[in-house]
């Protein structure tokens, strides 16, 4: 019984087309399910990128929210408030918020005074 497995004729040649298309195969399914759409994503990243100007609202791969204030081939310079700007390669840039519309842009400036969301309260001595 234990000489059986050694004695026992071997099967078949092998079908080396079979291993071959089913390597194939799989090869096409790993394509098709992580390679394609990552290439997809990265173009379209490297898109926007590209297209970045001046009075863009954007967010860095690092959480940053700010205004494009200058950009140039490599750099883009970001005011995060007023008077403080910060630099970074283009690639840093991680997405566009959404572009606001003209009227949500204008400040409204029919009140009088400012309100203040903090409302100070004394104690009457």
């Amino acid at each position: 019984m234990l000489f059986a497995y050694e004695a026992a004729p071997a099967s078949g040649g092998g079908n080396i087309w079979g291993t071959v298309g089913m390597f194939a195969v799989l090869f096409g399914l790993m394509y098709l399910m992580f390679i394609r759409p990552q290439s997809k994503r990265r173009k379209e990243a490297l898109k926007m990128q590209s297209e970045l100007g001046a009075g863009d609202k954007v967010i860095t791969i690092g959480g940053l929210h700010g205004t494009v204030s200058r950009a140039d081939d490599k750099t883009v310079s970001i005011e995060v408030s007023p008077g403080v700007e910060l630099t970074f390669e283009r690639a840093a840039i991680s997405r566009i918020e959404q572009p606001t519309t003209a009227a949500e842009a204008e400040p409204d400036t029919s009140l009088d005074e400012p309100v203040s969301p903090i409302q100070e309260t004394k104690k009457k001595v």
